[in-house]
């Protein structure tokens, strides 16, 4: 594949990411991975009045695997755990100004892990929020 398949963007975020590491202290954690093309991807995050505090990713994949995970922890830092739960994979791809299509399950296991992150918090918080449903599959 030829990086020419790639935005200016994505390579940025592959060659420089932002957030990458762990949060040992995390007040949740989700991981997505795509047993196809081996992919994992792990998100912690620190919350505080129900807002992502700090937001850190440990990503064991290609140049988009962690481009994703680096945008999306840009994305959802600072926001409401609601407004980062709604970060969907098309929003992911298309702030990285695009993704091949062989490569967008990527950004769907970003926006998945970040979800799995936030239900986990919720879950073992005993906290609802309208529209963010902890049992959903």
């Amino acid at each position: 594949m030829s990086q020419q398949e790639y935005s200016q963007k994505v390579l940025e975020h592959f060659k420089n990411p932002k957030n990458m590491g762990e949060i040992e202290d995390a007040d949740a954690v989700g991981e997505a991975g795509n047993p196809v093309c081996g992919d994992m991807m792990i998100i912690y995050l620190k919350i505080d009045d129900n807002k992502i505090n700090e937001i850190k990713f440990k990503t064991f994949g290609c140049a988009a695997a962690i481009a994703t995970s680096s945008m999306i922890t840009e994305m959802a830092k600072g926001k409401a755990l609601k407004d980062a739960y709604n970060i969907s994979r098309e929003d992911v791809a298309e702030e990285l100004g695009g993704l091949p299509d062989v490569k967008m399950h990527c950004s769907n296991l970003a926006a998945d892990a970040l979800k799995e992150a936030i239900k986990n918090y919720l879950k073992e918080n005993d906290i609802e929020i309208e529209g963010i449903h902890i049992d959903e599959e």
